[in-house]
């Protein structure tokens, strides 16, 4: 009995560890993400060098995540919920590290923009910009909660993300057409858009996540059933 107490308090202790590195690397790519887009609407190149800076940090704990993750599946071969939390873990990093790459695309194209006068479409990046954002710090929330209700309030917020993308499209595209001397500087603006999109896809995959590791459901696929 001894024995299964202290194999047990191990799993937790290895396991507590894997989830605050998740959380420190979830922490440094808001912190990225939060600089990139402070440093598009400020103009402040300092902010984006410091976002981009972050990426490197990031990028290890993914690594390591993954290292220690395989280690304690082979270890303790967890079952049921605790599998399930150690694979979330594992499956939670590449979506959070990726929200870090689109905090330096977005800080590489603000220190483009802010080369040149500022360009009245960055309002259209704005209420993007803030959805992104609540839905990446929600899907985060949800999974360190166990909160599947908030983890599906995040996962039905993306089209509204995936809509504002487009629109801006339509209007940085027909900008671009009408005013060829700006045609760079609504491209990088076109590809700010973009990389806040996809910032609400690792934000979904991440709900998704939190919902499998909450209640072993696995519900990545449901939307298409439910515009279907």
């Amino acid at each position: 009995m001894v024995i299964s107490k202290h194999i047990l308090g191990s799993f937790d202790e290895a396991l507590t560890s894997l989830r605050n590195d998740l959380l420190m690397m979830a922490g440094l790519a808001e912190r990225s993400l939060d600089r990139a887009i402070k440093g598009l609407l400020q103009r402040d190149d300092d902010l984006c060098a410091n976002a981009i800076a972050d990426d490197e940090e990031i990028d290890q704990l993914e690594k390591q995540i993954d290292q220690d993750g395989l280690e304690v599946l082979l270890r303790f071969h967890p079952v049921a919920s605790d599998l399930r939390r150690v694979i979330s873990a594992i499956r939670l990093s590449p979506n959070i590290e990726r929200v870090g790459d689109q905090a330096t695309n977005i800080a590489k194209r603000a220190r483009k923009l802010n080369r040149h006068p500022p360009l009245p479409e960055m309002q259209l990046i704005v209420p993007m910009q803030a959805h992104a954002m609540t839905m990446f710090k929600d899907s985060i929330n949800s999974y360190v909660r166990e909160n599947v209700e908030l983890a599906r309030s995040v996962c039905s917020r993306d089209k509204d993300l995936d809509d504002m993308n487009r629109e801006a499209n339509k209007k940085l595209t027909v900008r671009m057409m009408e005013d060829s001397e700006q045609l760079r500087g609504y491209f990088n603006l076109l590809m700010v858009s973009r990389a806040l999109e996809r910032v609400g896809d690792h934000a979904t995959n991440i709900a998704e996540d939190a919902v499998y590791a909450a209640e072993a459901e696995d519900i990545r696929h449901t939307k298409l059933a439910v515009s279907a």
